[in-house]
């Protein structure tokens, strides 16, 4: 029997690649899972996802050309494993390598802020961001004179 588009089959993983996983469904055919189909979050590595041998529900989405299937994992459960979904996702995620940690220029207040407090902290953040374009701009304006001379 062949699958069709927009059915749903049950199927276990037999391969991962960096670029998606490979699926054997129950009727014996193989259709292949990209990486943009497997869970509705951004997926970095495939293998914080899924397995080899793990048993997934996969939604046909089109069979191409030489009987390529091409399986959707995160169209085929509707909200089913949005808290497994959550987790891998959170586990997924680097400990700040991606980003440098910003200095803290103030203590964080116990209780809410004041109007006025809150507007002196806005006019210094404001006044250290306008010296940063200030000297940024120099340098540029510096060069510049320099390359005309």
């Amino acid at each position: 029997m062949q699958s069709k588009a927009g059915e749903i089959h049950e199927g276990k993983v037999t391969g991962i690649t960096n670029f998606g996983a490979f699926v054997k469904l129950e009727n014996g055919e193989t259709g292949m899972v990209h990486i943009s189909e497997v869970a509705p979050v951004f997926v970095k590595d495939i293998n914080a996802f899924l397995s080899e041998g793990q048993d997934v529900k996969v939604k046909v989405l089109s069979v191409g050309e030489n009987n390529k299937i091409s399986l959707s994992i995160k169209q085929a459960s509707s909200g089913e494993n949005d808290n497994t979904v959550k987790e891998r996702k959170i586990a997924q995620k680097p400990l700040s390598a991606e980003r440098p940690a910003r200095p803290r220029t103030t203590a964080a207040p116990s209780g809410p802020l004041s109007f006025e407090d809150m507007m002196a902290k806005f006019k210094a953040v404001s006044d250290e961001k306008m010296s940063d374009l200030k000297r940024t701009g120099e340098k540029v304006r510096s060069t510049r004179r320099g390359n005309k001379s």
